[in-house]
C-alpha cells in the first residue's frame, strides 16, 4: 500500500514539476530530429514523453516494469503507430516521474532486430535520463531508431515517404 501512495504522490503531484524539463524548444528539435530522420527510410517515429501515469496504472499490483510496458504499448495503438504501410512505426516513450523510457516497434521492424539491439539501445540511454539529461536521451534514442530503420528501410535515391503520422512529440 505503502509504495502505491508514493507512486501516486511522485506521479500526481510532481508531473507539473516535471513537465519543465521538456521545454517546448525541446519539443521543436526533437521533432525536427524526427523530420530529418524520416528522410532516410520509409519508417514512422512517434515520441511520447509523458510527467506520470494515469491513476488507473498507478493502483495496479504489478512491477513498474510491465506497467510501463502495458502503457507503452497502450499509446502504440492509440496514436497508431501500428498503422503504417510497411508495419515499421517506433514509438519512444519517456516517463518523467520515474525517469523510463520504453521502445515499442511494429513487427515489421521489430522481425528484423533481435532483443538484445533493443535492450543494448535503452541501455545506452539510462544514464541520460537517471542523470535528468532528457534532451542527450531523447536524442541518442532518436538516432538510434533512425540508424535501424536506415538498415532495414533505407529509402532508394529519388523515393519518397510519405509522412504517415505527426512528426512532433505528444506531451502529457
Amino acid at each position: 500500500m505503502l509504495t502505491k501512495l508514493t507512486r501516486l504522490f511522485k506521479h500526481r503531484w510532481r508531473g507539473d514539476a516535471l513537465r519543465q524539463q521538456v521545454p517546448s524548444d525541446l519539443l521543436k528539435r526533437l521533432a525536427q530530429e524526427v523530420q530529418h530522420s524520416e528522410r532516410q527510410h520509409s519508417g514512422e517515429i512517434r515520441i511520447v514523453v509523458e510527467a506520470g501515469l494515469p491513476f488507473s496504472y498507478l493502483w495496479r499490483d504489478d512491477a513498474l516494469a510491465n506497467i510501463l510496458r502495458d502503457r507503452a504499448l497502450a499509446l502504440f495503438g492509440k496514436l497508431r503507430v501500428w498503422d503504417t504501410e510497411h508495419n515499421n512505426g517506433v514509438l519512444i516513450y519517456l516517463l518523467l516521474a520515474e525517469r523510463r523510457i520504453e521502445i515499442v516497434a511494429d513487427r515489421g521492424l521489430n522481425s528484423q532486430v533481435d532483443v538484445g539491439a533493443w535492450q543494448q539501445l535503452l541501455e545506452s540511454m539510462r544514464g541520460a535520463f537517471q542523470a535528468g539529461n532528457f534532451e542527450r536521451g531523447l536524442m541518442q534514442a532518436v538516432q538510434r531508431v533512425s540508424a535501424l530503420l536506415i538498415t532495414h528501410y533505407p529509402l532508394q535515391e529519388g523515393q519518397h515517404n510519405p509522412n504517415e503520422l505527426p512528426d512532433a512529440p505528444v506531451m502529457r
